[in-house]
């Protein structure tokens, strides 16, 4: 079965092309600037050259038109024609309480993905014109729904709640979600393949951390809990994003500011975190280049950020009484030595201790980069979100046939 998995953004949409029959990715590419008159899709064919084409692309069905366009083209393309194509995965933000897994689209599928747009409103709206644009270029082609937030779904109630009146989870579904569970639920697995066991007897940290961060407890291979909440805003210090601070703060910053809610969403989202510490970028790379040279604020940027990492793996390991292995994945996991090695050496109470030379390694397999004598199995794991998409395609495709 060749299957194609759609991850759209409000103007931009990543794709990739899989044959299932070995899981092999036969293109790739991005669709950027939708809505403008010089939008730019990047198709790259495994084998070939990578091409660029810029035209007017204002809309998700025409960039989708245009990337089946490029997977059928004759010097480009990859397929003889879009039949060729049996099915569709969509990542999807947000499921709320309503999908524990992946889901065939249906029209009521589509009516919770659009009651769920206030959780997630920079991005279930996106996930849906994919959706929609996709089922006016392949009528009939089944499409298939992948929820960040189905993983965490394991979580009991203890943890998920909020301890605020109980009426708004009643009336409102104000509970922790979660997010980047394809990611945490993909790696778990792949760190339990790695080193020969049992997911089931494992204790796992895993550590998603890119521009949006996040860490979950994997026990037994299901989730029991997640550092991201209601929204994408909880949780550790990330590139433009806060996480974690004292609810008092927003409401005391607005009234001084005189903040509309709008205002003070923006800036806890966009304008917080690396970026706000450092005063000039939310990237590591430019964080700890800047740490290099002596810059005092990319100094205490990095020191934050390395701070709440550590802590909330020293509560998960409480939570879970142990830890069995931590991975780090995602663009600074998989990227920044410097960073898993200010974490781990700060770990030593767990019993944790790398390999200096190991960690420096940069590879896009699977590695450990602790010691033999390590208590705890560190690992580096690149992730492959797209990849979990194309299998729970396949899956439940294969049982609705």
């Amino acid at each position: 079965m060749k299957l194609l998995v759609i991850n759209a953004g409000s103007s931009s949409l990543k794709y990739q092309l899989y044959d299932m029959t070995d899981e092999s990715v036969l293109a790739k590419g991005l669709v950027e600037r939708i809505g403008m008159d010089s939008s730019i899709l990047t198709h790259k064919p495994t084998g070939k050259e990578e091409v660029t084409e810029v035209s007017e692309i204002l809309e998700h069905t025409t960039a989708i038109r245009k990337v089946l366009e490029k997977l059928t083209d004759k010097e480009h393309g990859v397929l003889e024609s879009v039949e060729e194509i049996q099915a569709v995965g969509h990542r999807v933000v947000h499921g709320g309480e309503a999908f524990k897994g992946s889901a065939l689209v249906t029209s009521e599928v589509k009516a919770e993905i659009r009651r769920l747009f206030d959780l997630a409103p920079l991005h279930n709206p996106p996930a849906i014109l994919g959706i929609n644009a996709a089922e006016k270029n392949m009528p009939g082609v089944p499409q298939v729904v992948a929820f960040d937030t189905a993983f965490h779904q394991t979580m009991e109630e203890k943890v998920y709640l909020y301890p605020i009146p109980k009426v708004l989870y009643k009336k409102h579904r104000v509970r922790r979600y979660g997010a980047h569970g394809t990611s945490h639920q993909y790696v778990s697995k792949v760190a339990a393949d790695y080193l020969n066991r049992p997911i089931e007897d494992l204790k796992i940290i895993t550590c998603h951390i890119g521009n949006g961060a996040s860490m979950t407890a994997v026990q037994g291979g299901v989730s029991t809990d997640t550092s991201m909440g209601l929204t994408p805003l909880e949780g550790l210090m990330m590139g433009t994003r806060s996480g974690d601070l004292d609810p008092a703060v927003v409401t005391f910053v607005m009234n001084k500011e005189e903040l509309s809610l709008s205002e003070a969403n923006s800036m806890l989202n966009k304008h917080s975190g690396l970026l706000a510490i450092s005063g000039s970028s939310s990237d590591m790379r430019d964080i700890t280049d800047g740490m290099a040279e002596g810059d005092p604020n990319s100094t205490l940027a990095f020191e934050m950020y390395e701070y709440r990492l550590r802590k909330y793996i020293g509560s998960y390991a409480a939570a879970m009484n142990g830890v069995d292995v931590i991975v780090f994945t995602a663009g600074v996991g998989e990227n920044s030595a410097i960073v898993r090695e200010k974490v781990c050496e700060n770990l030593t109470y767990l019993g944790v201790e790398i390999d200096p030379e190991l960690n420096k390694v940069r590879s896009g397999d699977p590695r450990r980069i602790s010691t033999p004598n390590s208590k705890v199995e560190v690992l580096v794991i690149p992730t492959n979100e797209e990849l979990m998409i194309a299998r729970d395609t396949y899956r439940i495709v294969q049982e609705n046939q």
